[in-house]
């Protein structure tokens, strides 16, 4: 993402900000670089394991890279098109959406047998004799940093009509990922060095017969063109609330009563399948202002001697999503000085290791890990206790706020910098000071008797 250059001091604070706003309009897919997670990514690793009369029995193992994006229900497709004419005879893990037309074939019918077939995960209480290692989690993936064990997905299937031999086969092509939706863009397979497996004993070592690697990566704007989340802003120094900008995700429709969302507006991603190509079905978005399924509301609460206080809530105004392991990554200058958390699990992200000002954020197991649709119990909220750095720590100029939040990996649109609380201006605090200073020196004559 290209960076703008200015004198003002406040763009500089904020720049990212303004960046992110502007880049909605000039987006290019090539420029989809995340620099929280610059390495962030889905890799597919596929192992051959055995040979077969006709083809071979492979593993497919999807591992979720990303430090903090997340797959959650109806989770993760996978798809391809065979390079020859192969067919599946069967899988364990797993299984493909479509059969195809397999009426060419008599007495044992394939899995599947269409060119560009689509492999889906199974769902939990799956019979054992069909479950491997991984598997049946209906596609759901939690993001490396919450919890790398549940972050690997992994299916077997027995491919026919494929060759025998290292030389024989052939690569699969057109690698494509939905996660539920679009979003992700995979790279070609590349044959790599065979896996190497460690047996139970970790006294022997097996290898695959062949492996080849996909990589994926993600973009929040071939996801979707406009934003998903906005944040709002308060103080306890300051009666001001920023609330989210007018039209963050979309725009309220004041021409057609009774019809919240504006046509001529921007689309809101629908959590409804949509039934054709052209069809479109309006999102159970609660009417505000800034037409968000989410919004994150930012408060410093409290300023003690040494410490300092937030409370973070997170709505969801979405009346049809509930949002499972959701998490929030926030950039902050001061979260090297972070001490406590009182309701949510956090984690340091340190993509470049000289600088610590970025944490995740995400809920406690079974407490506030489920993120409830719009209504009374749409919220999930915390607190964040900081430690006062001398050398850096200020209320002035918006230095309290974040300049960056991210919601289940979609960044969020922040409010504009100008509008942000800021304390009191010198000049009041000059004149308060001065009438402190008169009011000391007259007790002072009065108790002297000069008075």
């Amino acid at each position: 993402m290209g960076f703008l250059c200015s004198s003002s001091s406040i763009f500089f604070k904020f720049g990212i900000s303004i960046i992110f706003l502007v880049s909605f309009s000039g987006y290019t897919p090539s420029e989809a670089y995340d620099p929280l997670d610059p390495t962030g990514n889905i890799t597919i690793k596929w192992d051959i394991i055995t040979w077969t009369g006709d083809g071979y029995v492979a593993t497919v193992t999807i591992y979720n890279f990303q430090q903090y994006r997340h797959i959650q229900a109806p989770g993760w497709t996978l798809g391809w098109s065979w390079a020859k004419r192969e067919v599946i005879w069967g899988m364990n893990g797993g299984q493909t959406t479509e059969q195809g037309d397999c009426s060419k074939f008599k007495g044992n019918i394939p899995h599947c047998c269409k060119k560009t077939p689509s492999v889906v995960d199974l769902l939990p209480g799956t019979p054992y004799n069909q479950q491997i290692a991984n598997c049946c989690r209906g596609g759901v993936l939690n993001s490396w940093a919450q919890d790398p064990a549940t972050a690997v997905s992994a299916f077997q299937l027995t491919v026919g009509q494929a060759g025998t031999t290292n030389k024989t086969v052939r690569v699969p092509k057109n690698f494509t990922l939905k996660a539920p939706g679009p979003g992700y863009t995979c790279s070609p397979g590349k044959i790599v060095k065979p896996t190497r497996f460690i047996g139970t004993d970790k006294r022997r070592v097996t290898q695959a017969l062949m492996t080849w690697n996909v990589t994926c990566t993600y973009s929040q704007f071939l996801a979707q063109k406009t934003p998903t989340c906005c944040v709002s802003l308060s103080s306890f120094y300051n009666s001001t609330i920023v609330s989210c900008p007018t039209c963050s995700c979309g725009c309220q429709n004041t021409s057609q009563p009774g019809n919240c969302v504006d046509p001529k507006g921007p689309r809101i991603a629908s959590v409804i399948p949509n039934p054709g190509k052209n069809a479109y079905i309006p999102p159970l978005v609660q009417c505000t202002k800034h037409m968000c399924p989410v919004r994150i509301h930012w408060h410093v609460k409290v300023n003690y001697k040494q410490y300092w206080r937030v409370k973070v809530t997170i709505s969801n105004f979405n009346y049809n999503m509930n949002y499972s392991q959701w998490n929030l990554v926030v950039q902050h200058p001061n979260f090297d000085n972070l001490t406590q958390t009182f309701s949510f699990n956090y984690k340091p992200l340190t993509p470049y290791a000289s600088i610590n000002d970025t944490g995740i954020l995400w809920g406690i197991k079974f407490y506030n890990d489920l993120l409830m649709q719009a209504g009374p119990f749409g919220n999930v909220q915390s607190e964040l206790l900081f430690q006062k750095e001398a050398s850096a720590f200020t209320f002035e100029k918006g230095w309290a706020f974040p300049r960056r939040i991210y919601f289940n990996g979609d960044n969020c649109v922040m409010p504009p910098p100008d509008s942000y609380p800021w304390l009191p201006n010198t000049g009041s605090h000059k004149s308060i000071g001065s009438l402190f200073a008169a009011i000391s020196l007259l007790l002072t004559l009065f108790l002297h008797g000069n008075l």
